[in-house]
């Protein structure tokens, strides 16, 4: 298959992403041809005061997911190095950042054979998404593909948000945002709601707003139809 072949069968499968299916095979065949090992798409929503990560699609073992923990994969995500579409990607060799990872964090990307990592921020909608690019051994990812690959990721992405939304919407909210989305589902209003929980109006709307950016919502009633057609209210 000639390169250009290659590249419109890439840009054909990255616009008929229907299926978690084809989203593995569109990152899988990303990673090969940039010469990665590794790739995990990640969506982070913000909680009162933490990152809650919630991985989509991974081909990093169990046990290294385990192992290295949500916080450090979080971390690596949002670090400095992570650029936006348009600005030159720099990879994170894990041995030679001591800035950003403690001598333990480095030790243990390398020995789970994630010794270089590219983070890259995705554009798709309202979600905050990045993508994880990493190899074995410093040096083995193309970094001259990066941009490339970036554009294709947000490109696929954005024609396939609804199966993004159903592997992030498990049930992204806390107890008490539920409750306020339950509560004005019912039409009451805020004043209602911070009456009936306890807790006051300003509080209230701090929950639903939370709720609202972890649904990818616009408003309530987006936020409200999204969380009654994905089962969690």
């Amino acid at each position: 298959m000639t390169a250009l072949a290659a590249r419109h069968e890439q840009t054909t499968v990255a616009a008929r992403l229907a299926s978690r299916s084809d989203l593995t095979a569109f990152f899988m065949n990303l990673t090969d041809e940039i010469g990665a090992d590794g790739y995990m798409l990640v969506a982070i929503t913000h909680d009162q005061d933490r990152d809650n990560l919630q991985i989509i699609a991974s081909n990093w073992i169990y046990d290294a997911i385990q192992i290295a923990g949500h916080a450090l994969i979080a971390g690596l995500a949002q670090s400095p190095l992570a650029c936006s579409p348009g600005v030159r990607p720099q990879g994170l060799v894990a041995s030679e950042a001591p800035a950003l990872l403690g001598g333990e964090e480095a030790r243990l990307l390398e020995v789970l054979g994630h010794a270089e990592i590219y983070a890259l921020r995705l554009h798709v909608g309202r979600q905050r998404l990045f993508v994880l690019f990493s190899a074995a051994e410093a040096g083995r990812i193309d970094a001259e593909l990066m941009p490339r690959a970036q554009i294709e990721c947000c490109y696929a992405l954005s024609g396939a948000q609804n199966i993004v939304a159903a592997a992030t919407l498990q049930d992204p909210l806390s107890d008490r945002e539920r409750e306020c989305l339950v509560w004005v589902s019912e039409g009451k209003t805020t004043d209602e709601v911070a009456l009936i929980l306890g807790v006051s109006s300003n509080t209230v709307n701090s929950y639903i707003t939370h709720a609202i950016q972890k649904l990818s919502a616009s408003n309530r009633a987006m936020a409200i139809a999204t969380a009654i057609r994905s089962g969690i209210i």
